[in-house]
């Protein structure tokens, strides 16, 4: 399977371009490869026009962009394509959608149209926009725990979307009518107009104001629905969040965004993870790191410590004699498992000596006998204000 190029080295731009930069650069391009363009060289201009169209499609949108330069052009699919959990949903995944003429370009459509004739624009423009349209994505926010975001975790959701009515089966029409194709502008949802000027005639394209770019009239509106063709509804969701998930990355739902219109796909729903702190537990990488006191006794003559670790089970290690405070030992793979990898982060932990703070009279003794043998200078007994 060949490899795609990087987005950005497709438009001529750098990672830390802006939107407008990437905009700019698009336009450009997509002017300079379009089939209708280059007669010539169709074939080779349409396949670098497609691979700038989507090189756009996903820069653009600040999702796409942000999940691109996160897990790059094939998207963090982790395991879960077609075939994952939630069948063609699956998790991580955004794919391109198609090149919906230059609606991207706003009067750049009509710009193209007076140099090339209306092949840019006009009636065919007008048909693609009012082809399938995708629904709009959906973005929310999930909080989880350290220990969920180690082990991965299953959880339901409440979002707000608009769902299809089912009384009207989403046309927005009274059950047993249809809506009509708008006489305006003949069902293609725009209206063109030609002017005559001192450099020949030009000519633009608007929306139809008589079915707001719809290119169709409900006369009987469904009663249920009021003409929209949807209602607004709060579904539960089942999300999936994976082993090894990151604060503030995202899991993706194909399919669970707003409903399409004309027989558009559904949009997506994306769902950005926070992950909370933790009291002991913080994480470096796929590292985890944590901190384990020790006693005066376990440091200098070593001991077998019981390390917790995230997930609740315990590991043996055991620490040399003569351990300082602030050292560091590693237990191998026990850290976080990486999403697009097989690899596993580590498990750091660095020993604190506590000095204690009281001393019984015999562990007084003890202490005392041991700094003689070690030519210490013993605890001078404090004596009472008289003697």
């Amino acid at each position: 399977m060949a490899t795609k190029r990087d987005y950005y080295e497709v438009l001529g731009v750098n990672k830390n371009a802006t939107d407008d930069e990437i905009k700019k650069a698009y336009r450009k391009l997509a002017k300079k490869y379009h089939p209708d363009a280059n007669p010539d060289n169709k074939e080779e201009a349409e396949a670098k026009f497609k691979e700038v169209n989507e090189a756009y499609e996903n820069l653009s949108d600040p999702q796409k962009r942000k999940m691109y330069d996160q897990f790059g052009a094939n998207g963090p699919q982790g395991g879960f394509g077609q075939g994952g959990p939630f069948g063609n949903g699956g998790y991580y995944s955004y794919s391109s959608s198609g090149f919906d003429g230059f609606s991207d370009f706003g009067d750049l459509g009509d710009i193209f149209s007076t140099f090339f004739g209306g092949s840019f624009g006009g009636r065919r423009g007008a048909q693609r926009r009012n082809g399938p349209i995708k629904g709009s994505d959906l973005n929310v926010r999930m909080e989880i725990t350290f220990e969920q975001s180690f082990t991965g975790v299953e959880k339901e959701i409440v979002i707000t979307r608009d769902e299809e009515c089912s009384h009207c089966k989403g046309t927005g029409a009274k059950p047993g009518t249809s809506p009509i194709k708008c006489p305006t502008c003949n069902g293609t949802g725009q209206v063109t107009q030609v002017q005559n000027t001192i450099l020949g005639q030009m000519q633009t394209t608007r929306t139809c104001s008589a079915c707001h770019g719809t290119g169709e009239i409900i006369n009987n509106p469904c009663e249920v629905c009021n003409g929209k063709g949807t209602i607004r509804k709060q579904p539960k969701i089942k999300v999936k969040i994976p082993a090894g998930i990151d604060d503030n990355q995202t899991v993706v739902l194909r399919g669970e965004g707003e409903p399409g219109k004309k027989g558009g796909p559904k949009g997506d729903l994306y769902i950005t993870v926070k992950v909370k702190r933790h009291s002991v537990f913080t994480r470096k990488g796929n590292n985890v790191l944590c901190e384990i006191p020790i006693t005066i006794t376990q440091a200098s003559l070593g001991a077998e410590l019981e390390i917790p670790m995230v997930d609740g089970s315990k590991e043996k290690y055991k620490i040399p004699e003569g351990t300082q405070t602030g050292s560091k030992f590693n237990i191998r793979n026990k850290g976080f498992k990486s999403i697009n990898s097989n690899s596993v982060g580590d498990f750091i932990f660095t020993v604190i000596v506590q000095t204690p703070k009281r001393l019984s009279k015999e562990q007084r003794e003890l202490l005392t006998q041991l700094a003689k043998t070690m030519n210490e200078q013993p605890p001078v007994k404090k004596r009472g204000l008289f003697g």
